[in-house]
């Protein structure tokens, strides 16, 4: 549907236009409402991956082995738990495919929630896949308490893709203690990248707790921001850049902008970011933005669209509030270039979530 047939579909179904809060949730179409960016526009559709019978899976992050197979590490849990399954239930898989565009075959699951006393006893999530110094890293968070308030960010490793993982008995970035910080309440989503400097930096996800517990709407539960944490060695310590956060959006006119799922890497002598967009376009599209020193970031662009701009799907079920747009963005690096960009979506053949996969050209 192109935007003036969308118009005049809501200029004449005005209980269709109420669903939409125009501050919220801004529409916006390809080449309105928001600059598209380059790597959008280098964007093909490969199709779903993925597809687990009994099973949802989320977050899919891929690297090249040194058997020149792709390896897909990717959070998972069972279908009857619902979509509320991943702060509780999830476990961190691995696959192999002998291309990005070939089926994908589970070899094993990797990373299982440990139980009590572990700071990841309870989920195992939103792995994130990066092979530095000779060792294959996945970064990835845990809770302990079936909640939001201990996720936390940390790292296990490897010296091949399959394994044995050598697991962190903490975290490597913790959550700030003060009452007025605006990461109290956890450390999550994490994203990596090694700096032309030699440092290490660690991008991660959290929120004020005070903002989360006192909110007065229920689809608004505290802002999203990302941190920057640096260390001198891939181990850490990681200390929290002073200037934090430095993904901030909750200026912006609206009704909470944020964003979130960031993915880093360096390309080119620019940082660059893909991320899930919460807001500055709408709840729908992703977010591309650049940096020349990892702090301070560019006016976001359009990164990709929803999935109704590139595939057509049966109506929405009930029980998939997600449904329509993708989540989790994380690529393929080849030779320091991204070559595919790995996203995750609600629907498919089983109507939970699955792998969705764009290649780059």
């Amino acid at each position: 549907m192109d935007r003036r047939s969308f118009l005049a579909l809501i200029a004449s179904s005005p209980m269709l236009f109420s669903f939409f809060d125009p501050l919220a949730q801004s529409i916006a179409f390809p080449g309105q409402g928001g600059k598209e960016s380059d790597f959008c526009k280098k964007l093909r559709p490969v199709g779903r991956s993925l597809e687990t019978e009994g099973y949802y899976v989320w977050g899919t992050s891929p690297v090249e082995g040194p058997d020149g197979k792709i390896h897909v590490f990717y959070s998972r849990w069972p279908e009857e738990y619902g979509m509320g399954g991943w702060i509780h239930k999830s476990e961190i898989a691995h696959a192999v495919a002998d291309t990005p565009e070939s089926p994908f075959t589970y070899v094993s699951t990797v990373l299982a929630p440990r139980g009590d006393g572990y700071w990841d006893g309870t989920t195992c999530h939103n792995p994130h896949i990066k092979f530095v110094d000779g060792k294959y890293c996945l970064f990835y968070m845990g809770n302990s308490n079936r909640k939001t308030d201990t996720k936390r960010t940390g790292l296990a490793v490897a010296d091949s893709p399959y394994g044995p993982w050598e697991r962190p008995e903490q975290p490597l970035v913790d959550a700030a203690t003060e009452e007025d910080a605006w990461d109290n309440h956890c450390t999550s989503n994490p994203s990596f990248v090694k700096g032309p400097d030699g440092k290490y930096r660690l991008y991660y996800k959290s929120w004020n707790t005070g903002e989360y517990e006192n909110y007065t709407d229920p689809k608004v539960r505290g802002n999203r921001k990302y941190g920057l944490a640096i260390a001198d060695s891939l181990q850490g310590p990681y200390v929290k850049y002073a200037g934090n956060p430095v993904i901030d959006y909750s200026d912006r006119p609206g009704k909470n902008v944020q964003a979130e799922d960031g993915y880093v890497w360096f390309e080119d002598g620019k940082y660059k970011m893909v991320m899930r967009d919460m807001g500055i376009f709408n709840h729908q599209y992703g977010l591309y933005i650049e940096s020349g020193d990892g702090i301070r970031w560019s006016e976001p662009q359009i990164a990709y669209y929803n999935t109704a701009h590139y595939i057509d799907q049966p109506p929405a079920p009930k029980h998939l509030s997600k449904y329509g747009r993708f989540e989790r963005p994380q690529l393929l690096l080849q030779k320091g270039r991204p070559t595919y960009l790995f996203l995750t979506s609600q629907g498919g053949q089983y109507m939970t979530s699955s792998t969705f996969i764009f290649k780059i050209s």
